[in-house]
């Protein structure tokens, strides 16, 4: 069976759990060879990465903090190294603290911003020098960036400011058919370790119009059709995945 993603190569950040997990087996799934990123969840990503190997994919394991200049050029180097070229790259990385705003320090303000939006940015000024012509970026966004929440003015700035640099990277990259889209979750079943929390909370809902759950899988369906033919005439654009619960 053709696969639309046959001999092409993906980098997905943050994709030791969850979304990012679902998203790199989605498109090992369609023929990509991934490379399977974290910055801890060491053994969450060898697990992915191994889970694709299991399925007849290709995958690498690249621990990295992408928030740190040198340790992204080391990423996309080893990227260029092993597979020779590169054609997606998903920008999923990401932290989501929970601080009232009266409480947030200037530092984990940054702290926050860098894992976001400078890892963002940083990994897609790389993936430029080097992706092929015809590539894809995809980002994934927030749903609090467009809604507004209590205690995480952090986390909604940086992904406010991911809207911003999906639309530059449309336009700017659009000369080399190089597609930039960000693809913006709604309410996901996902299992994260609550800042200051040692036990995984499980955030599930069934308030969509749709009256279903959101999964991982929905988020990763986007990104495929993002990445694959299908997504060569979308760029700019800031599409919600998320049954409904917000209509902008």
């Amino acid at each position: 069976m053709n696969k639309p993603l046959e001999r092409k190569v993906a980098i997905v950040s943050g994709s030791a759990r969850n979304i990012g997990r679902a998203i790199a087996l989605g498109l090992a799934e369609d023929g990509a060879c991934v490379v399977v990123n974290a910055k801890s969840s060491q053994q969450d990503a060898e697990g992915v990465a191994a889970e694709i190997r299991s399925r007849g994919g290709r995958a690498t394991l690249a621990m990295a903090d992408l928030s740190d200049p040198e340790q992204v050029k080391a990423l996309f180097a080893q990227t260029q190294e092993i597979y020779g070229r590169l054609d997606v790259l998903v920008n999923n990385a990401a932290v989501r603290r929970e601080t009232a705003l009266a409480d947030i320090s200037l530092q984990e303000w940054r702290d926050v911003l860098s894992s976001i939006l400078d890892a963002s940015f940083l990994c897609a000024q790389t993936a430029a020098s080097c992706m092929e012509d015809g590539g894809r970026i995809i980002n994934i966004g927030g749903l609090t960036a467009h809604s507004g929440a209590p205690g995480r003015a952090h986390v909604v700035a940086a992904k406010a400011g991911l809207v911003g640099l999906t639309k530059a990277l449309a336009i700017e990259l659009a000369p080399r058919g190089i597609t930039s889209n960000i693809v913006v979750p709604g309410r996901i079943a996902t299992n994260r370790k609550a800042s200051g929390l040692t036990e995984p909370i499980h955030h599930s809902y069934h308030s969509s119009p749709l009256n279903i759950q959101g999964a991982s899988e929905d988020v990763a369906a986007m990104t495929r059709h993002l990445a694959g033919p299908g997504g060569r005439y979308v760029t700019g654009q800031t599409i919600h995945v998320n049954g409904g619960i917000y209509l902008p």
